[in-house]
Parts: C-alpha cells; structure tokens; sequence
C-alpha cells in the first residue's frame, strides 16, 4: 500500500491532546495492553510506605489509580490529576468511591499548599513534562517530609515489542517522513543515571531506579494496532500524513504485528520505577 504516495507532505508535527475519541480508545485498548500490568505493580511498591494521602499525576484515564485504590488501605485519600479534560472525563466515571478524587491539574504547578501528601505518584507521565525539574520540584513541595516521589518511563523502544513493531511498521509506510511520536516523547527518557541525577537535584534522597520487565499480551493483533494509531496522540501526526487512510493504516501495523508475534499477541515490556524521598 502506497501511504505516502497519496498524502500531503507533513511540515513539523506536535503533541495533540488527548481529545474525546483519544481518550476512550486509549481507556478500552492501550490501558489493558500496556498500563494495567505496569499499575499492579505500582501500587504494591506504593504500598510499601503505608500513604495516608495520595496525590497521582498524570493519571490519565485511572488505570494507576484503580490499582491504588484496590491495594492501597481504604483509609487512604487519593487525589488523582491529569491536565487533559477529557481523559479525565473517561477515568473518573470508574472510580465513584469516597476518599477518591480526580481534579484538573499540571504537574508543573500543581494547585496544593506545601507538606500535604504522603505519596506524589505518576505512572509513564514524566516523559511528556516539557519541565521535568520543575515537574520533579513541584512533587517535593507538596510532599511531607519523609514522603516518598514514585514514577515510572518506559525503557528503550528497542525493549518494547509492540511500540517497536509499532514504529517500524510507520517508518516503512512513510520512509521519507516517519511519524516519531513514540521515540520522541514516550520511550525517550531512558537512561538511568540521567533519571536519577534529575531527581536527585530536585531535592529528592535515597533515589533508586529498578528495571522491571513484564509481558503484555492483547486478544488481537488489531487491538494493538488501533491502541498505539489512533489511542495516542501518534493518531495526529497519522492523520496529517495521510488524512483519509487511518483505517488502511491500522491494517497494516496490525497485519505488521501479527505476524511477528502472533494472531493473539505477546510481547515483552520494559519500563523502569523511580523512587526518592522528600528531606
């Protein structure tokens, strides 16, 4: 198929918001795919320092926050924020218990007094922070001290199967012009000595940076297509390529990723989990 033969010429791509239509496929697609396992595992490490409060960041559509509130004590208050509206509007019809909050907020500047949470969090948030100190500093304001400032990225594209597939299926569709959203800004902030440097000058101690490798696996290969195409905002610069064939283009990744690793695919996953505490 000739994607690029038949579309206009892209002159620079940015991130898109999350909007509606984002939103709700990356709920239903991507969150099983690639979030859910990820936030098992958050929540038990969050676990471990027994928060009485709460304050998630970029918590997209909950799926972080779903996992805290199941593991966390139900005492717990747990504030969940994210500076897209409508992922909001997606996540927090699913989480209607009491102590659970969800508010519009930048991670950046964050709308809290000083010293109130136990726990700043943020599950693969931290690669789209234009500012990630200032990001990192905002955490440690409104932490007790003590408090602990836990966040997870994901490792390198290379160690992610189905972005890997992904992003090179893309880049053969349009060689001259690849969409680069996935190694642009979520598999981008990979290296660990850099990661922990950044925390570190921001005021955090005893910082920690553990590899955590899972396997995802999806109940088609078109799942993972249309999670990564058109779940993300890597629908946008699609969509600028080549603007009346996304459905096409979907076909082809999936076909791409069927192949590779399967009619119902497997697919190995790296992220890395970030830790400090608040002086």
């Amino acid at each position: 198929m000739d994607i690029e033969g038949a579309t206009r010429a892209a002159s620079g791509s940015s991130i898109a918001p999350f909007e509606e239509g984002v939103a709700e496929l990356y709920e239903t697609l991507l969150v099983p795919i690639l979030f859910e396992p990820y936030a098992s595992e958050m929540a038990i490490v969050a676990d471990r320092s027994k928060p009485g409060s709460v304050l998630e960041v970029a918590a997209g559509t909950g799926a972080l926050t779903r996992a805290l509130r199941a593991t966390l004590d139900p005492a717990t208050e747990i504030v969940a924020t994210d500076l897209s509206q409508a992922m909001i509007d997606v996540g927090a019809p699913s989480l209607t218990m009491s102590r659970t909050h969800w508010m519009h907020a930048d991670a950046q500047n964050l709308p809290f007094a000083p010293s109130m949470f136990d726990l700043v969090v943020c599950q693969f948030g931290v690669m789209f922070f234009p500012d990630k100190l200032k990001a990192y500093g905002e955490a440690k304001r409104v932490l007790r001290s003590g408090g602990r400032f836990l966040f997870s990225t994901w490792g390198s594209l290379s160690a992610n199967d189905f972005a890997r597939c992904v992003d090179e299926c893309l880049a053969s569709l349009f060689p001259s012009d690849p969409p680069d959203f996935l190694r642009r800004l979520p598999y981008s902030y990979v290296d660990p000595r850099l990661i922990k440097a950044h925390v570190a000058s921001a005021g955090f101690e005893a910082v920690s940076c553990d590899r955590v490798k899972l396997t995802s696996v999806a109940a088609t290969a078109h799942d993972v297509a249309a999670a990564f195409c058109q779940g993300t905002p890597l629908r946008r610069e699609i969509e600028w390529r080549a603007p009346e064939h996304i459905s096409e283009i979907v076909d082809e990744v999936a076909e791409r990723v069927g192949s590779r690793h399967g009619a119902r695919p497997c697919g190995g996953m790296s992220a890395l989990i970030v830790a400090g505490r608040a002086p």
